[in-house]
């Protein structure tokens, strides 16, 4: 056994890149596939129009592949299968890919970048990562921030796409990315700020640059963030009535059956009981109905005016005032008249 393990593995060389994509070119597959694959995806009813518009050239895309498509407006779903043509197996994951990202508003001409070898795609869904509706739209907006900022921030430091839409989040890039990104989203909605996120990608960014800290662990460098739970003022209630202190267990509740004795409805028949009853449901009706029948007759009601003031008391006793002051004031009138005529005419 250890001279098995101590033998050398062809596959263990380390000049040899694993992780590596290789190019997967049309004649590399010896013969075509034995078996048809078909995904199925449904969309949205809004998604209808945009998808009948674009749907010719989704199917021209797909035809270079060897995949077929088909759009079905009753049902709602988008399908794709192989075909005898299909020259790359792996190619019927991508175009699941692709029609899962058309199904969530992304753009036809980004959606048909999941096609290519090197880009990736992931449809995060947040619908349950929060209970509250308006909590979860304060977050799901917490993630875009303010003008998109927050949402260009995220792109650039993953090298992804994203697309924020109702209850998914979908993303394309490198398989880094959708994992940074990822972690990010779901933190953001279980109240874990994109921003503490943003800062460390930032950190980790420099420090990728930095040879001498290849082999080194980076704690020390990156940000450490505590939850604080913030001390909120409570509402005031009412004052509790201090009672006084008495040794002795307060008084049971009374049962039903006790309560039927005390008030002696336990001892009638079951037609007295439904009398009882009846008699008491006319009263309350009565009462209501005498009640509707008042403000009915309200709105007849008169309001009821002010009392009038006197004449006398309205008009104020006039000043007396002698011949020769009215004749004053009548000839001031006057002057003032000729004045305003005169201007009048020089003006013109």
């Amino acid at each position: 056994m250890g001279k098995m393990k101590n033998m050398d593995k062809p596959w263990e060389d380390d000049s040899v890149d694993h992780w590596k994509p290789e190019a997967f070119a049309q004649g590399d597959m010896a013969g075509p596939l034995l078996e048809e694959s078909s995904f199925a995806v449904l969309f949205p009813a809004y998604r209808e129009k945009y998808l009948r518009e674009v749907w010719p050239q989704v199917t021209s895309a797909l035809k270079e592949q060897g995949v077929a498509c088909q759009l079905d407006l009753i049902e709602g779903s988008m399908t794709v299968s192989t075909t005898r043509k299909t020259w790359d197996p792996y190619i019927i994951l991508k175009a699941r890919d692709l029609i899962k990202l058309l199904a969530r508003s992304v753009h036809l001409q980004q959606a048909l970048k999941a096609l290519q070898d090197d880009v990736f795609s992931d449809v995060i869904k947040v619908g349950g990562l929060c209970s509250n509706k308006e909590r979860f739209v304060k977050r799901r907006d917490r993630l875009l921030g303010p003008n998109g900022s927050t949402l260009k921030a995220i792109e650039i430091l993953t090298g992804c796409y994203m697309m924020v839409q109702g209850n998914t989040v979908a993303v394309m890039g490198p398989h880094r990315g959708l994992k940074q990104v990822r972690k990010l989203v779901e933190d953001c909605f279980r109240n874990y700020h994109p921003v503490y996120h943003i800062k460390a990608m930032m950190i980790k960014r420099e420090l990728e640059r930095d040879p001498t800290l290849q082999q080194e662990s980076w704690d020390r460098f990156l940000p450490k963030f505590k939850k604080q739970n913030v001390q909120r003022k409570k509402a005031k209630g009412k004052a509790r009535k201090e009672r006084e202190y008495t040794p002795f267990p307060p008084a049971p509740t009374p049962r039903k059956v006790d309560l039927q004795l005390e008030s002696g409805e336990y001892f009638l028949s079951d037609e007295q009981k439904r009398a009882r009853k009846q008699e008491a449901r006319d009263q309350k009706q009565a009462e209501a109905s005498a009640a509707s029948a008042a403000k009915r007759q309200a709105r007849f009601v008169a309001p009821k005016e002010a009392a009038a003031r006197p004449a006398a008391a309205k008009r104020k006793p006039a000043e007396e005032r002698s011949a020769a002051d009215l004749a004053a004031t009548l000839r001031g009138k006057d002057a003032a008249g000729k004045k305003r005529r005169v201007r009048g005419g020089q003006g013109v």
